[in-house]
């Protein structure tokens, strides 16, 4: 069951045998049905998820507007950053777009561990590294990719997403309207 999560963590940064099965007492498995959320808007985010099986949204609200703010396909990680690092109350909110496994590595256990365990700190450490670049990615995209230039890049790098996904959720992710996202659909 853990196998390609353990797999994947250890191309982040590399995991002796005594590693993974420290950072295996703190990982459980939940299951979680389409519609279904996996951390609720003011929940404390107590958990980084992996997503074994499935799609995920984050979302959040703006003015009574739901605002797409990432997907997490298969093999990719996810959770509330401000949450989970301030303990307050979650802005964000992770609904489950299909059918999905998800593994969770508990923030207590990872903390337990990064303290006594270089490898899993050097792991953390580059985890939150990635996390950070692809957040100031996203955020030079919408400030200077014009929407197709963004539609596009989606194309590129997750093309399952608009198979997927309503395009609802697509445009809002764009940063665009509905009407928007069909005439650049209309154009490529």
């Amino acid at each position: 069951m853990f196998k390609e999560y353990l797999n994947i963590l250890n191309q982040i940064s590399s995991l002796s045998e005594h590693s993974q099965k420290q950072l295996l007492m703190y990982v459980t498995t939940k299951r979680i049905k389409k519609g279904d959320f996996l951390l609720k808007h003011g929940d404390v985010c107590k958990h980084i998820y992996f997503v074994k099986k499935g799609l995920l949204r984050i979302f959040y609200y703006k003015n009574g507007k739901e605002i797409t703010e990432w997907f997490a396909n298969e093999k990719h990680f996810c959770f509330s950053i401000t949450s989970y690092f301030e303990n307050t109350p979650s802005n964000l909110i992770i609904e489950a777009l299909e059918d999905s496994v998800i593994i969770c590595l508990s923030k207590n256990g990872q903390e337990t561990l990064r303290k006594t365990n270089i490898e899993i700190a050097n792991l953390l450490v580059t985890t939150l590294s990635r996390s950070l670049m692809l957040s100031q990615k996203r955020m030079e995209s919408i400030q200077f990719e014009t929407a197709q230039q963004r539609y596009q890049n989606l194309l590129k790098q997750q093309p399952t997403i608009l198979q997927k996904v309503p395009l609802q959720y697509v445009a809002s992710f764009l940063g665009i309207t509905q009407e928007t996202l069909s005439r650049i659909r209309a154009k490529v």
